[in-house]
């Protein structure tokens, strides 16, 4: 199982600049949860939920050091397995609209754009659009 400590401190890392990071308290109450599923380890993790038929990514992160090597895919692709096995049918994710790389990630794994939640992520200086991504498991 993943610390929530460790958790935390990636996340901070990840999104360095880009907004409030989780605290350790915050990634500890969702590990509680019998419906939330984590995959990964301090350099990159996936969370999701799963809720009847339907899982959400609740959050990807990579620490910035050790992009690009595949560890976000595979802690993604562990989760929405995992989510199938727990009887998700579907899964979807808010991303924001300028986050490039992960967009290209989720389209990569079968993801496509289901709609767009404008202002929806503050930044210091401006709001960005989300955009929602779904796909099939």
């Amino acid at each position: 199982m993943i610390r929530s400590d460790t958790l935390a401190q990636c996340h901070a890392r990840a999104f360095d600049g880009e907004g409030r990071a989780w605290h350790a308290d915050e990634f500890a109450e969702l590990l509680a949860s019998p419906q939330v599923i984590a995959a990964g380890d301090g350099r990159a993790f996936a969370m999701a939920r799963v809720v009847a038929d339907e899982a959400e990514i609740l959050t990807v992160a990579t620490d910035p050091a050790e992009r690009r090597k595949g560890l976000a895919r595979a802690a993604l692709c562990e989760v929405m397995s995992e989510a199938r096995a727990r009887g998700a049918l579907q899964v979807f994710l808010e991303v924001a609209s300028d986050n490039s790389a992960a967009r290209a990630l989720y389209a990569a794994e079968g993801f496509s754009v289901a709609g767009r939640r404008r202002g929806y992520y503050r930044r210091a200086d401006a709001t960005v659009d989300a955009v929602v991504m779904v796909r099939a498991l």
